[in-house]
C-alpha cells in the first residue's frame, strides 16, 4: 500500500488517494484528505500548513489500518465517527444513517417558516404574506413556545440543529433504535442542548401519542427507498448504513402512510409539517398529507439538484 520510508505528508496525501482510486473508492482525493486531517488532528488549512512536514511514523500503522477500511467501502464518516451538519459535528456511527447536506435544506425551511408563524401578527389578504408583530403584540405571539417534534430522529441532526438554532423552541425526538438515540443523546450534549430536548424511544408518533403531547411542528427524515432499489445502491450505503434507516417497504412509502394516518391521534393537528422524500415521491406525500389535514398551504421544496426533495404543509 504504502512504502516504508518517511513520507512528507504531502506525500502521503498522494499515495493514499492513488491507493484508495486503484481499489474503485469515489472520490478518492477527498477521502484520503478527511482521513489524513483525521489521523493528524487537523483542520484543513492546519494540514495543508503542515504540507512538507514528514509524516508521524507514530501514526503509520493507524493510517495505514484507515486506507485499507475505506478501500474495503466503509463510509469515512463511521471510520472518522462524525459528520458535519449545519456547521455542527455530529457524532455518527453504524447505528445511525450518516446526514446528508439536502437535509440542511429542510432545515433552513423548518426555521424560516416557524420563525414567522410563531411571530406572525396576522395575514395580509391582499398578498396572502405573513406580517411579524410588534410592541405588545408580538410578545403575546411568542409566549406559546412551539413543541417540535422529528420522528426517526437517527443522530439527531435535524432535532440538534433546531435546538441550537432556536433556544426557545421545545424540541422532541424519537427513534425505533435504542442503539441510535444513544448516539442522538450524546450529540446532545456535544451540541449544549441535552436539557432542552426530549427522547422517547417508540414507533413513529406513538410515544408522543401516548403521552398526549400537543405537537406544533413535525418534521421527520424517514426511511424511503424502494426495496426493489437495494441492488442499484452503492455498497458504501447498501453494505454499511442500517438497514432500518434506508428502506420505506415496497415503493418507499409506508412510513409516510402510517405518520399521516397517526396525526389524527395527537391532542392537535401540527401547524408546520416538514418531510423529506425520496426521487420522485413528493407528489404521492403531498397527497397524504392534503387528506391527513385541512392546510392553508402545501408546497415542495426542491434539493439543489432540482429533485423535489421535501414537502412542506402548514397552517397559518
Amino acid at each position: 500500500m504504502l512504502e516504508e520510508r518517511r513520507l512528507t505528508i504531502r506525500e502521503a496525501y498522494s499515495e493514499a488517494s492513488s491507493f484508495l482510486r486503484r481499489h474503485g473508492v469515489r472520490d478518492p482525493e477527498a477521502n484520503a484528505e478527511r482521513l489524513l486531517e483525521h489521523v493528524l488532528g487537523e483542520s484543513r488549512s492546519g494540514m495543508l500548513l503542515r504540507w512538507g512536514e514528514k509524516f508521524p511514523v507514530e501514526q503509520l500503522g493507524n493510517w495505514k489500518a484507515l486506507l485499507e477500511r475505506k478501500a474495503a467501502g466503509e463510509p469515512v464518516q463511521y471510520i472518522i465517527g462524525e459528520q458535519e451538519f449545519y456547521g455542527h459535528a455530529f457524532e455518527v456511527t453504524p447505528a445511525v444513517l450518516i446526514p446528508r447536506p439536502e437535509t440542511e435544506l429542510l432545515v433552513e425551511e423548518v426555521l424560516r417558516l416557524g420563525r414567522l408563524l410563531w411571530s406572525a401578527e396576522a395575514v395580509d389578504s391582499g398578498t396572502g404574506l405573513l406580517r411579524h408583530a410588534d410592541g405588545a403584540e408580538e410578545r403575546e405571539a411568542v409566549r406559546h413556545r412551539p413543541t417540535v417534534c422529528d420522528i426517526g430522529t437517527g443522530s439527531g441532526a435535524i432535532a440538534l440543529t433546531l435546538a441550537a438554532a432556536c433556544a426557545e423552541w421545545r424540541v422532541l425526538a424519537s427513534d425505533l433504535s435504542p442503539e441510535a438515540l444513544a448516539v442522538a443523546r450524546s450529540n446532545a450534549l456535544r451540541l449544549g442542548v441535552g436539557e432542552r430536548v426530549t427522547f422517547a424511544e417508540g414507533d413513529l408518533l406513538r410515544p408522543w401519542i401516548e403521552r398526549r403531547e400537543r405537537i406544533d411542528i413535525l418534521v421527520s427524515n424517514p426511511p424511503y427507498i424502494p426495496e426493489a432499489d437495494e441492488p442499484g445502491l452503492q455498497p458504501e450505503v447498501r453494505l454499511y448504513e442500517p438497514r432500518t434507516a434506508l428502506y420505506g417497504g415496497e415503493d418507499g412509502l409506508v412510513l409516510y402512510r402510517r405518520m399521516t394516518a397517526q396525526l389524527a391521534g395527537l391532542v392537535a393537528l401540527p401547524r408546520l409539517v416538514g418531510f423529506e422524500v425520496g426521487f420522485g415521491q413528493a407528489q404521492a406525500v403531498r397527497g397524504l398529507l392534503e387528506q391527513a389535514g385541512d392546510w392553508d398551504d402545501l408546497y415542495v421544496v426542491p434539493d439543489l439538484a432540482g429533485i423535489e426533495r421535501h414537502v412542506i404543509a402548514y397552517r397559518k
